[in-house]
């Protein structure tokens, strides 16, 4: 088969099959390459804003709110209203774009499916234009799936709404190049994903809906924003049939919940808290600053001051902008063949959503279908309306910015803490390299926030002179060498003959190099996909 011919200055390098023909288009990639030539530029600066500000943080100062925003924050302007298929999204479940995935999860009974191609998605080539491919059947109505073993997977009659997650402006992708530079793969998943399915879902009576990961200014949403004008423009599609949920998951965007949402208010359909790679965030922000530490992760939970903080500030703010703010992730999944962990995972996963339905979110996320019921009963019965936009203001709530910045607890950092961090950071990014991006451990469903929380955290525990465990012991580069063949140890002995199917020994090489480099790596994702075809 003979490849597509592309434009003057467009090379696609990934292997091209008869079937991936039918995304990667003339039209299509010609749609992306134009894209990217308006607005690769600025995401090339916007990315060298980020290392400029980081600069300004190792140098001692603390993130704030912008004095140059303060009249978009006290002015009273709304967001454009959503259209009906999101205005209930009590329960929402995320996952990567495999084809069986897809199917389970828009059965699920959700009120929204989020498709990922950043954080539960290996980005391989085959991966990402395979999600492409699953992703427009499944609009059609026209996706299945048979097991190996000859089970069947169809969709149900009702099915979930579907949002997409492209991958964070930090990421390329390698495998396409407009003008001997790789494309940002946030848009080329978007492009081909809106180039062959917005009309389609318009007809469906529902729309090119989507979620935006990492952001870390108002600056980055206004160039998402101007994006979906230009596509929206090149379709013929009237602008704001578009919607974009922003994950609110850096320390940065926290303090720019206001103007993210101003940006996009053509556009918006809220915010979520993306918790665990919010905590990530914090971490990464202010590594150097000798008062920052947090104890064992596990216990950096939503009830603590600085993470409660922001959840209500999020409520806050998306409520006066009447727009939904979505509550975050319950990793739990159900433990086969053990009653007992399988009722604390429930009980968990119980407490949470009740926390979160109470003080004010619109909905929630899962990771697994068996939770989807649960959570579902708790905002069916503390939330009776679609949605808590005009009943719970939160007008009580004024937080500072030393409310987002108490951080807490810092202690205890426990050996067994530590270990966990070790052991949970290279399992998952073993797996990741096998082109596995959702990776159930310890009865929780990973993806690669998890691994950035545990590894950014071993990083600033060694150079924190409160990285110290609670047996006095401080957390050296030496004493998380001589952890890592012992974990590794225990991850063959647990994972048995599977052990063959990830590359943990890659994984682990990394995970030292990441620990060991006195200049943090923003994203270990970035060195692992130069391992990846």
């Amino acid at each position: 088969m003979s490849a597509p011919t592309y434009g003057p200055g467009i090379e696609v390098t990934g292997r091209i099959t008869p079937e991936y023909v039918e995304i990667l288009t003339p039209d299509a990639v010609a749609f992306a390459a134009r894209l990217q030539r308006t607005f690769g530029g600025r995401r090339d600066e916007l990315l060298s804003l980020r290392a400029d500000r980081q600069k300004i943080f190792d140098a001692g100062k603390l993130p704030d709110f912008l004095d140059q925003t303060r009249t978009i924050r006290d002015a009273s302007w709304v967001c454009a209203p959503v259209p009906d298929d999101i205005q209930d999204r009590r329960v929402e479940i995320t996952g990567p774009v495999d084809r069986k995935m897809i199917i389970n999860a828009l059965n699920s009974g959700a009120s929204v499916f989020m498709a990922d191609f950043e954080d539960a998605n290996t980005p391989s080539w085959d991966n990402n234009i395979q999600g492409q491919l699953n992703l427009r059947d499944a609009i059609r109505r026209e996706i299945d799936y048979v097991t190996p073993e000859g089970r069947p997977y169809k969709l149900q009659e009702k099915t979930a709404t579907l949002f997409v997650r492209p991958r964070g402006w930090h990421l390329s992708e390698k495998h396409v190049t407009v003008d001997g530079k790789p494309i940002s793969g946030g848009i080329f998943d978007f492009a081909l994903y809106f180039f062959h399915n917005a009309k389609a879902l318009i007809a469906r009576g529902s729309g090119p809906y989507f979620y935006l990961p990492k952001l870390e200014s108002h600056l980055e949403a206004r160039l998402w924003n101007d994006i979906f004008v230009a596509a929206q423009d090149d379709l013929g599609l009237p602008r704001g049939t578009i919607k974009a949920t922003v994950l609110i998951e850096t320390i940065l965007a926290a303090f720019e919940m206001d103007e993210i949402l101003y940006e996009l208010r053509e556009h918006s359909a809220g915010l979520n808290c993306g918790r665990w790679d919010y905590i990530f965030s914090c971490i990464k922000k202010l590594r150097n600053h000798r008062d920052f530490c947090l104890a064992d992760r596990v216990r950096v939970t939503m009830t603590t001051h600085f993470m409660r903080s922001y959840a209500e500030l999020c409520i806050k703010t998306c409520h006066r902008r009447n727009i939904h703010a979505m509550g975050g992730m319950a990793a739990q999944i159900p433990v086969k063949n053990d009653e007992k962990a399988n009722a604390e995972a429930f009980a968990k996963v119980r407490v949470d959503k009740e926390h979160e339905a109470t003080i004010g979110h619109d909905g929630t996320w899962v990771a697994h279908p068996g939770m989807v019921q649960l959570a579902k009963e708790v905002f069916d019965r503390l939330m009776p309306a679609p949605n808590q936009i005009a009943s719970k203001r939160r007008e009580d709530v004024n937080v500072t910015a030393a409310d987002l910045l108490k951080f807490e607890p810092e202690a205890p950092i426990t050996e067994k803490g530590l270990r966990l961090n070790v052991n949970v950071a290279i399992q998952y990014v073993g797996a990741w390299l096998a082109g596995q991006g959702a990776v159930p451990i310890f009865n929780l469903m990973e993806d690669a926030a998890t691994a950035e929380i545990s590894r950014s955290q071993v990083w600033q525990w060694v150079r924190s002179p409160k990285g110290v465990l609670d047996d006095g012991r401080k957390v050296t580069k030496a004493m998380v060498a001589a952890m890592i063949p012992q974990e590794m140890q225990k991850i063959r002995e647990l994972l048995g003959a599977a052990y063959g199917e990830g590359k943990y020994d890659d994984a682990a090489a990394i995970f030292a190099d990441l620990v060991n480099d006195d200049t943090f790596v923003d994203f270990l994702t970035l060195p692992a996909y130069a391992r990846i075809d």
